[in-house]
């Protein structure tokens, strides 16, 4: 019943409520996975940041970073080059298709320049363009120093051309219908058209300083990098000063637009991401490669993935809807003077005993959490230890749950509220689309999912799943209430309730499937309840940010790396290792900062 001690931290004690459904329509996203700026985002995200509050760039940028920018890092082209491992052709490749897109960008900001009205605009457009037309010398350069012929004529690929052709008909002025620049009569319609295609450049301009300054850590790391002079250019302050001049250019551009107006540079600015992540996913990489997972695996092989669900894919514990459910259902009944059957307990007085059950759940998991930790902290993953002590904290869990049940809180539930309240359950930003893509694409993939929870009533978890069309193909392993009727009882069914149920509900799922192939493991989890699945899986993912899990995983000689950097090494060794590269108990959890991360590593962006 970890739920009890979270919720009370995060939310504030039950305030009255005017609907049943108070909690799951009105708590706020959390920060951590549903972040919308990439935790690693840093030197670029801070100097994004130095555009205006309230900057339609920042806002534009903010709405697709999560996403895209973790689409297009995760490719294998970026993963492979980030390595220093992407083989020549493929980087030949992409140089020769990148040129087509800078030659499309110069002859737009050429466009760009003639319908803007103002003096200063056009001269920052005139040194942009300058920039780009030394980005294609060093193109040129960077080829030569390989003994490449740059001027050997590569036709360009159909992601490449549908790039050019959008920025290109941009602008023309060619948006939603529009008419065209060379019918333009009035300034204000040119500079409509020139703030319509620096909305089509920015999202470049920003995402290449965004790579340029994920890649540039790798450097560090090897100082013989045979990309450093690509990465360095696009990491270099020079290119970050160039985004951050588009994007304030931008910002000026928009000043005088209409709401509609600033809704199509946002949709210009979404398809202009897009583009560019098919971009990077249509580079030809011929070699192996760590993502997506889709890809590193082979026909035969099997893929079980396993997932938390309370704040791994949920923005609200779940104990905190159903004991919110049960008080309203109380408080109604008193009110409709229904059936004796139900406890007559004031409302007041459930809430109470609820709060109360919070606070000491509280206290007493802070001083478990701490009973259990070594005094030194191991040099390497000691598993057999912290299994003992996650044994403290089950027994701990059980006796809260009977707790709980024993006060009565959990009885009267409807069972039709439980299942509209799973409907309106906020899921974090991106669970979904990864539910979604994997119901789309179960037939090409051999792949397992199953969802081990804590949660009180897995009824809950299948109608969140159901009312976002992710439930077909799930199998939920979790606890369920008991029913008369239709009416919760207050007892429940306890199939999971501590962090060693878990690990043997995982462990026997893994023993019972018959492969033919390799067996690969996949946990997401977010709590120390989830820490002995996380390490027992192949590869084991964190998704928000527990300190509790980080305090207890170090203590017991767990390492923590962000999930691009841990793929990243994986991808320098891939060629080298015989068997898999991912091993279980490996001392070695990857965090991410958002589920497109995730999605982007086990299932590719949507070009994949």
């Amino acid at each position: 019943m970890r739920g009890l001690r979270r919720v009370y931290l995060r939310l504030p004690p039950f305030p009255p409520a005017t609907s049943l459904y108070y909690w799951s329509r009105t708590r706020p996203a959390a920060a951590g996975p549903n972040h919308p700026i990439p935790r690693r985002m840093s030197t670029s995200s801070t100097a994004a940041a130095v555009v205006a509050e309230g900057s339609a760039a920042r806002r534009f940028w903010i709405a697709a970073a999560s996403r895209e920018a973790a689409f297009a890092a995760y490719t294998p082209f970026l993963v492979s080059l980030a390595a220093g491992a992407l083989r020549l052709d493929s980087f030949r490749q992409y140089i020769a298709q990148d040129a087509y897109f800078l030659h499309a960008f110069a002859r737009a900001y050429e466009m760009a320049e003639e319908c803007a009205d103002d003096d200063d605009d056009k001269a920052t457009i005139v040194v942009l363009r300058k920039a780009i037309l030394r980005e294609l010398n060093l193109h040129a350069s960077v080829l030569q120093e390989w003994g490449v012929d740059p001027n050997k004529e590569i036709p360009p690929i159909p992601a490449t051309t549908k790039y050019t052709d959008f920025l290109l008909a941009t602008s023309t002025g060619k948006v939603d219908g529009g008419k065209g620049s060379d019918k333009m009569v009035t300034p204000f319609e040119k500079t409509k058209i020139a703030a319509y295609t620096v909305g089509a450049m920015t999202p470049c301009m920003r995402l290449y300083a965004y790579l340029g300054k994920e890649l540039a850590v790798f450097l560090k790391q090897d100082e013989n990098h045979p990309y450093k002079k690509w990465i360095e250019t696009y990491a270099s302050s020079d290119f970050e000063n160039n985004a951050l001049q588009i994007e304030e250019l931008l910002d000026k551009l928009s000043v005088s637009l209409t709401g509609e107006e600033l809704e199509i540079i946002g949709k210009l600015y979404r398809q202009a991401m897009r583009l560019e992540v098919e971009f990077f996913s249509a580079q030809p990489v011929d070699q192996p490669v760590v993502a997506p997972l889709s890809r590193y695996c082979g026909p035969k092989d099997k893929v079980l993935i396993f997932c938390d669900f309370d704040l791994t894919c949920t923005v609200v514990d779940s104990s905190a809807i159903l004991a919110e459910i049960a008080i309203l259902s109380h408080q109604k009944a008193s009110q409709g003077g229904a059936d004796s059957s139900l406890d007559r307990t004031k409302s007041a007085d459930l809430r109470n005993s609820w709060n109360m059950l919070s606070n000491q759940y509280m206290e007493e998991y802070e001083q478990c959490i701490a009973s259990l930790l070594p005094p030194e902290e191991a040099r390497s993953l000691d598993y057999d230890q912290l299994y003992k002590g996650l044994e403290v904290l089950s027994q701990f869990e059980k006796l809260a749950n009977s707790r709980v049940v024993d006060s009565g809180v959990l009885r009267g539930m409807n069972l039709d509220d439980i299942r509209k309240a799973g409907e309106r359950l906020i899921l974090q930003d991106g669970c979904k689309n990864f539910f979604q893509k994997i119901g789309k694409t179960r037939e090409n993939l051999n792949l397992d999912v199953h969802i081990l929870s804590y949660c009180w009533c897995a009824d809950l978890i299948r109608s969140a799943f159901s009312s976002v069309g992710c439930l077909d193909g799930l199998n939920i392993h979790s606890n369920e209430f008991a029913f008369e009727g239709s009416v919760s009882t207050g007892h429940i069914n306890r199939q999971m309730e501590s962090p060693l149920d878990k690990a043997e509900k995982f462990k026997s799922i893994k023993n019972d499937v018959g492969s033919t192939g390799t067996l690969l493991s996949v946990y997401i989890g977010d709590s120390v309840g989830d820490l002995l699945c996380l390490l027992e899986a192949d590869i084991g993912i964190v998704v928000g940010s527990s300190t509790t899990l980080r305090r207890v995983g170090k203590q017991f000689g767990v390492s923590f790396v962000p999930l691009f950097t841990g793929l990243v090494e994986k991808q320098r060794r891939i060629e080298k290792e015989e068997s898999s590269i991912f091993k279980a108990r490996s001392g070695i959890l990857y965090t991410v900062s958002s589920w497109s991360e995730v999605q982007a590593f086990i299932l590719g962006n949507d070009f994949s």
